[in-house]
Protein backbone atom coordinates (compact mmCIF):
# COMPACT_ATOMS: atom_id res chain seq x y z
CA UNK A 1 0.00 0.00 0.00
CA UNK A 2 1.36 3.53 -1.00
CA UNK A 3 1.87 5.56 1.66
CA UNK A 4 -0.88 9.06 1.81
CA UNK A 5 0.31 12.07 0.27
CA UNK A 6 0.84 15.12 1.60
CA UNK A 7 1.38 16.74 -1.75
CA UNK A 8 1.20 15.89 -4.92
CA UNK A 9 2.69 17.61 -7.64
CA UNK A 10 1.05 17.08 -11.52
CA UNK A 11 2.45 18.59 -14.36
CA UNK A 12 4.21 21.49 -12.68
CA UNK A 13 5.86 24.00 -14.79
CA UNK A 14 6.91 27.74 -13.24
CA UNK A 15 8.50 30.24 -15.17
CA UNK A 16 10.24 33.13 -14.36
CA UNK A 17 11.20 36.13 -16.74
CA UNK A 18 11.01 33.89 -19.51
CA UNK A 19 12.87 31.03 -18.02
CA UNK A 20 11.34 27.33 -16.93
CA UNK A 21 12.79 26.76 -13.36
CA UNK A 22 10.91 23.65 -12.64
CA UNK A 23 10.03 21.51 -16.20
CA UNK A 24 6.93 18.74 -16.16
CA UNK A 25 6.99 17.98 -12.54
CA UNK A 26 5.12 15.12 -11.62
CA UNK A 27 5.71 14.04 -7.48
CA UNK A 28 4.27 12.73 -4.93
CA UNK A 29 5.70 14.41 -1.18
CA UNK A 30 4.55 11.64 1.29
CA UNK A 31 2.91 12.37 4.11
CA UNK A 32 5.43 10.96 6.84
CA UNK A 33 8.85 11.75 8.00
CA UNK A 34 11.14 14.26 6.26
CA UNK A 35 11.40 14.64 2.72
CA UNK A 36 14.68 16.45 1.32
CA UNK A 37 14.96 18.21 -1.70
CA UNK A 38 18.62 17.95 -2.87
CA UNK A 39 20.37 19.20 -5.94
CA UNK A 40 22.76 22.06 -6.99
CA UNK A 41 22.30 26.18 -6.57
CA UNK A 42 19.62 26.64 -9.14
CA UNK A 43 18.09 23.14 -10.05
CA UNK A 44 14.72 24.08 -8.95
CA UNK A 45 14.54 22.73 -4.96
CA UNK A 46 13.53 26.25 -3.69
CA UNK A 47 11.32 27.45 -6.12
CA UNK A 48 9.54 23.56 -5.65
CA UNK A 49 9.37 24.02 -1.89
CA UNK A 50 7.73 27.37 -2.52
CA UNK A 51 5.12 25.74 -4.43
CA UNK A 52 3.92 23.88 -1.22
CA UNK A 53 2.85 27.08 0.31
CA UNK A 54 1.84 29.42 -2.68
CA UNK A 55 5.06 31.41 -2.44
CA UNK A 56 5.16 30.45 -6.34
CA UNK A 57 2.21 29.61 -8.45
CA UNK A 58 2.56 27.15 -11.03
CA UNK A 59 2.47 28.40 -14.50
CA UNK A 60 1.00 25.18 -15.45
CA UNK A 61 0.16 22.12 -13.37
CA UNK A 62 -1.62 21.40 -9.79
CA UNK A 63 -0.17 21.29 -6.55
CA UNK A 64 -2.55 19.32 -4.29
CA UNK A 65 -2.27 19.34 -0.87
CA UNK A 66 -3.93 16.62 1.28
CA UNK A 67 -5.53 16.15 -1.74
CA UNK A 68 -7.27 19.49 -2.24
CA UNK A 69 -5.48 21.69 -5.04
CA UNK A 70 -3.72 24.67 -3.85
CA UNK A 71 -5.76 26.89 -6.00
CA UNK A 72 -8.44 26.07 -4.34
CA UNK A 73 -7.47 27.02 -0.88
CA UNK A 74 -7.70 30.40 1.64
CA UNK A 75 -3.97 31.36 1.31
CA UNK A 76 -3.27 32.74 4.56
CA UNK A 77 -5.23 29.96 6.19
CA UNK A 78 -3.02 27.40 4.58
CA UNK A 79 0.11 29.44 5.72
CA UNK A 80 -1.02 28.85 9.35
CA UNK A 81 -0.87 25.26 8.48
CA UNK A 82 2.26 24.93 6.99
CA UNK A 83 4.79 26.48 8.61
CA UNK A 84 8.06 27.60 6.75
CA UNK A 85 11.89 28.54 7.72
CA UNK A 86 14.43 30.11 5.09
CA UNK A 87 18.24 30.43 4.82
CA UNK A 88 18.80 33.68 6.49
CA UNK A 89 16.47 34.10 9.66
CA UNK A 90 14.96 37.08 9.73
CA UNK A 91 14.30 39.51 13.57
CA UNK A 92 11.43 41.83 13.71
CA UNK A 93 11.90 44.95 15.60
CA UNK A 94 11.47 43.91 19.39
CA UNK A 95 12.19 41.30 22.33
CA UNK A 96 12.16 37.50 21.13
CA UNK A 97 8.48 37.27 22.44
CA UNK A 98 7.28 40.02 20.23
CA UNK A 99 8.81 38.35 17.00
CA UNK A 100 7.18 34.92 18.41
CA UNK A 101 3.90 37.07 18.88
CA UNK A 102 4.25 38.23 14.71
CA UNK A 103 2.71 34.66 14.15
CA UNK A 104 0.38 34.67 16.66
CA UNK A 105 -0.87 37.81 18.79
CA UNK A 106 -2.25 35.40 21.13
CA UNK A 107 1.30 33.50 22.16
CA UNK A 108 1.13 34.93 25.94
CA UNK A 109 5.09 34.47 28.25
CA UNK A 110 4.14 30.88 29.65
CA UNK A 111 3.79 29.64 25.89
CA UNK A 112 6.16 31.86 24.47
CA UNK A 113 7.84 29.76 26.84
CA UNK A 114 7.20 26.21 26.01
CA UNK A 115 7.89 27.15 22.32
CA UNK A 116 11.53 28.37 23.19
CA UNK A 117 11.93 25.16 25.44
CA UNK A 118 10.89 23.02 22.02
CA UNK A 119 13.75 24.64 20.04
CA UNK A 120 15.93 24.38 22.75
CA UNK A 121 16.27 28.24 24.14
CA UNK A 122 15.99 29.28 27.46
CA UNK A 123 12.59 30.80 28.24
CA UNK A 124 14.80 33.45 30.07
CA UNK A 125 15.42 34.83 26.65
CA UNK A 126 11.92 35.83 26.00
CA UNK A 127 12.62 39.70 26.93
CA UNK A 128 15.85 39.61 25.00
CA UNK A 129 16.10 41.71 22.05
CA UNK A 130 15.65 39.46 19.30
CA UNK A 131 18.76 41.19 17.22
CA UNK A 132 21.37 40.33 19.48
CA UNK A 133 20.52 36.45 19.63
CA UNK A 134 23.41 35.00 17.79
CA UNK A 135 23.01 33.14 14.03
CA UNK A 136 21.77 29.74 15.72
CA UNK A 137 19.66 31.54 18.18
CA UNK A 138 18.18 34.02 15.72
CA UNK A 139 17.20 31.05 13.47
CA UNK A 140 15.69 28.56 16.21
CA UNK A 141 14.06 31.75 17.14
CA UNK A 142 12.30 31.94 13.95
CA UNK A 143 11.68 28.15 14.08
CA UNK A 144 9.91 29.05 17.34
CA UNK A 145 7.87 31.85 15.43
CA UNK A 146 6.80 29.51 12.88
CA UNK A 147 5.71 26.79 15.30
CA UNK A 148 3.84 29.67 17.08
CA UNK A 149 0.17 29.00 14.75
CA UNK A 150 0.81 25.17 15.31
CA UNK A 151 1.65 24.30 11.96
CA UNK A 152 1.16 20.53 10.95
CA UNK A 153 3.86 20.58 8.46
CA UNK A 154 7.36 22.41 8.09
CA UNK A 155 9.00 23.59 5.27
CA UNK A 156 12.52 24.26 5.20
CA UNK A 157 14.36 26.05 2.74
CA UNK A 158 18.76 25.74 3.56
CA UNK A 159 18.14 26.61 7.22
CA UNK A 160 21.42 25.94 8.30
CA UNK A 161 23.11 27.38 5.34
CA UNK A 162 24.46 30.69 7.21
CA UNK A 163 25.17 28.35 10.31
CA UNK A 164 28.38 26.98 11.76
CA UNK A 165 29.11 23.66 12.24
CA UNK A 166 27.20 23.49 15.64
CA UNK A 167 24.28 25.60 15.30
CA UNK A 168 23.98 23.74 11.81
CA UNK A 169 23.83 20.12 14.16
CA UNK A 170 21.56 21.63 16.91
CA UNK A 171 18.89 22.69 14.17
CA UNK A 172 19.35 19.31 12.77
CA UNK A 173 19.00 17.46 15.83
CA UNK A 174 15.81 19.41 16.52
CA UNK A 175 14.11 18.45 12.90
CA UNK A 176 14.79 14.94 13.76
CA UNK A 177 12.91 15.15 17.30
CA UNK A 178 10.08 17.20 15.13
CA UNK A 179 9.83 14.26 12.58
CA UNK A 180 9.97 11.83 15.33
CA UNK A 181 7.11 13.91 17.24
CA UNK A 182 4.81 12.83 13.98
CA UNK A 183 5.09 16.88 12.06
CA UNK A 184 5.88 16.19 8.43
CA UNK A 185 8.94 17.89 6.89
CA UNK A 186 10.14 19.13 3.81
CA UNK A 187 14.10 20.18 3.68
CA UNK A 188 16.15 21.82 1.08
CA UNK A 189 19.72 21.56 1.09
CA UNK A 190 22.70 21.19 -1.36
CA UNK A 191 24.62 19.06 0.74
CA UNK A 192 24.88 15.23 0.55
CA UNK A 193 26.41 15.04 4.29
CA UNK A 194 23.06 16.46 5.48
CA UNK A 195 20.90 14.52 3.40
CA UNK A 196 21.79 11.52 4.51
CA UNK A 197 21.68 12.66 7.89
CA UNK A 198 18.29 13.88 7.79
CA UNK A 199 16.36 11.72 4.90
CA UNK A 200 13.67 9.22 4.66
CA UNK A 201 12.69 10.49 1.33
CA UNK A 202 14.69 11.79 -1.24
CA UNK A 203 13.52 14.37 -4.19
CA UNK A 204 16.66 15.34 -6.29
CA UNK A 205 16.48 17.77 -9.12
CA UNK A 206 18.75 19.28 -11.85
CA UNK A 207 17.83 21.81 -14.10
CA UNK A 208 14.49 21.98 -13.04
CA UNK A 209 13.82 18.34 -13.68
CA UNK A 210 13.46 15.59 -11.02
CA UNK A 211 16.26 13.18 -11.66
CA UNK A 212 15.34 10.88 -8.89
CA UNK A 213 12.85 10.34 -5.91
CA UNK A 214 12.70 7.29 -3.46
CA UNK A 215 15.22 6.12 -0.39
CA UNK A 216 18.10 8.25 0.11
CA UNK A 217 20.08 4.94 0.26
CA UNK A 218 19.80 4.48 -3.37
CA UNK A 219 21.02 7.66 -4.44
CA UNK A 220 24.41 7.95 -6.47
CA UNK A 221 26.88 8.84 -3.87
CA UNK A 222 28.56 11.14 -6.52
CA UNK A 223 28.00 14.45 -5.66
CA UNK A 224 26.49 17.13 -8.70
CA UNK A 225 28.32 20.26 -9.60
CA UNK A 226 27.47 22.20 -6.79
CA UNK A 227 26.39 20.01 -4.36
CA UNK A 228 28.71 19.69 -0.95
CA UNK A 229 29.64 16.79 1.29
CA UNK A 230 29.36 17.43 5.26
Amino acid sequence: MSEPALFDFVGVDVEQGGTRVLRDIDVTIPEAGITVLVGRSGAGKSTLLRCCNRLEVPTTGVVRFRGRSLADVDVLAHRRTVGMVFQQPTAFPGTVLDNVRAADPGVDEARGGELLRHVGLDPAMLGQVADTLSGGEMQRMVLARALATRPSVLLADEPTAALDTESSAQLESLVLRLAKEGMPILWVTHDLGQMRRLADHLVALDSGHIVYTGAPGDYSDRPMAGESET
